[in-house]
């Protein structure tokens, strides 16, 4: 972990060509059972799986803020919105570049999409190598059973099983616009998006390990292992 070494142990893990891995999470409502903490919990668990299969890969501290205006209204939901996400993360790795000359965004949070697409965007018209990892997986949209089956492999103890219960279970092709206008409280009271039912830690621990792979994966072709070349677009 970054956070962890002193400025000189910094310089030469840079020198060493590490890849900085940080996390892009959110603080925000994940249902009357899930903690606030689970898109961060998320983004740095696969962090930290990237550096347990690459010795290149270091990973630094979470971002733990993102934009979740549509989670407004759920008491504890704290969001810094879009433009200033941008903002936070096109500094961040402004300063981060001074050090590492990779930057990986491990993100878990819709929301966070577009203003670390455009942040992106913009670092890579500065010639600095930042690059976003957006997971894709079949499952239900927000704390229902693929994020709680997550939380039950992370850190079972912080899962209110006895209070899981079904939100709003239909595709999320169709909810979007209910959510655009409205944000997740128009369409179900509990916060969640589909049903937490079922899952288990088994089935959380296999969804881990097949996000963890794409990730690995996804690196290796950003960032060949044992190369400092740079490639891709």
């Amino acid at each position: 972990m970054l956070a962890d070494l002193t400025w000189p142990e910094a310089g030469a893990r840079a020198s060493a060509a590490a890849i900085l891995a940080v996390a892009v999470g959110a603080t925000e409502q994940h249902g009357p059972h899930l903690p606030l903490s689970t898109d961060t919990d998320v983004a740095a668990a696969l962090c930290a799986r990237l550096a347990a299969a690459r010795t290149d890969v270091l990973v630094g501290p979470a971002i733990p803020y993102g934009a979740s205006g549509e989670h407004a209204g759920f008491p504890g939901t704290l969001s810094i919105g879009q433009a200033a996400l941008e903002l936070l993360v096109v500094e961040l790795c402004r300063s981060a570049t001074d050090t590492f000359d990779r930057i990986l965004l491990v993100n878990w949070h819709g929301g966070n999409i577009e203003p670390l697409r455009r942040a992106k965007d913009l670092l890579r018209t500065e010639s600095r190598d930042v690059r976003v990892y957006l997971p894709r997986f079949d499952g239900d949209p927000h704390a229902g059973r693929s994020e709680t089956a997550l939380q039950l492999a992370l850190a079972p103890e912080r899962v209110r099983e006895d209070r899981a219960t079904a939100g709003d279970t239909r595709p999320l092709t169709e909810l979007l616009p209910l959510l655009r206008t409205g944000g997740v409280r128009a369409v179900s009271a509990n916060g969640v998006l589909g049903d937490p039912a079922g899952a288990t830690a088994a089935e959380g621990a296999a969804l881990l390990e097949h996000l963890s792979t794409d990730l690995l994966d996804r690196t290796r072709l950003w960032w060949p292992e044992n190369s400092p070349e740079r490639t891709g677009t």
